[in-house]
């Protein structure tokens, strides 16, 4: 049986990074919805709100570190501060393949892995068993 997120977060400026990623998983049904913020800021200001009011939040975020207006690095700062950050699943995805960024996401507490873009069959598949997704 296929393993499923009901919802899965893209924190990403690259347009053709959330269509393709959006496509793979619908593709490959491993995705019901999708929660998708152009940048770090429009991410802090939701689940910011979301985490402290307990709504309902993604099964996993998809991270980017390099974007305009508030970046991935930024976001994790900012949202480290909120109550029950530690609900949230985050997955940095970069095309950055500098040793800094890795061991920098390594070492913080709300990140459980660096993948490197783009998200192909084996790397989805990495994220259902980094996430610990249960079959629905």
């Amino acid at each position: 049986m296929e393993q499923e997120f009901n919802l899965l977060c893209i924190i990403d400026d690259d347009k053709l990074f959330r269509f393709g990623t959006k496509k793979l998983f619908r593709l490959k049904k491993y995705c019901n919805d999708f929660l998708i913020f152009k940048n770090g800021q429009e991410a802090y200001e939701h689940f910011s709100v979301a985490l402290e009011e307990n709504l309902d939040l993604p099964e996993v975020i998809l991270l980017d570190i390099n974007m305009p207006v508030m970046n991935g690095w930024q976001f994790l700062d900012s949202i480290i501060k909120v109550k029950n950050a530690k609900k949230l699943q985050i997955l940095i995805v970069s095309s950055s393949v500098d040793h800094t960024d890795i061991k920098k996401a390594h070492n913080h507490p709300l990140v459980k892995d660096y993948i490197t873009k783009p998200i192909d069959l084996k790397k989805l598949k990495k994220i259902c068993q980094l996430t610990k997704v249960k079959n629905l």
